[in-house]
């Protein structure tokens, strides 16, 4: 009912940026509540890197506090991540994870399928 789709992943070097992004798209009229970025590095548990409310209040984890920043634009159903000085322990894939509410499902929760991160060092 609702896809997510991340983009902006890649390779960079050590102290570099990258920006990623999640856009939600439905066939149906939809709402996108809370959205959630994650990581999961090869062999680690998946870790909660930023959360952004349907508000706009974006929350950091402390492991990537002062260098993430999470954002939303509610025109464009998009919320982005702004990752800078990256770290080689940066290296992971990023998943977007939101709760949307649909007019024929109701409030569901959902994943993208994930975008690479690599940074080297």
């Amino acid at each position: 009912q609702v896809q997510l789709v991340e983009s902006g992943g890649g390779l960079v070097q050590a102290g570099g940026s990258l920006t990623l992004s999640c856009a939600a798209s439905s066939r149906s009229f939809f709402k996108i509540n809370d959205v959630n970025w994650y990581r999961q590095a090869p062999g680690e548990q998946r870790e909660l890197v930023a959360t952004i409310t349907s508000r706009g209040i974006g929350s950091i984890a402390d492991s990537v506090k002062g260098r993430f920043t999470i954002s939303r634009d509610n025109a464009k159903n998009s919320v982005s991540i702004q990752m800078n000085n990256l770290k080689p322990e940066d290296t992971a894939t990023y998943y977007c994870n939101a709760n949307v509410w649909t007019s024929v499902g109701g409030s569901n929760d959902y994943w993208g399928q994930g975008t690479q991160v690599t940074v080297s060092s």
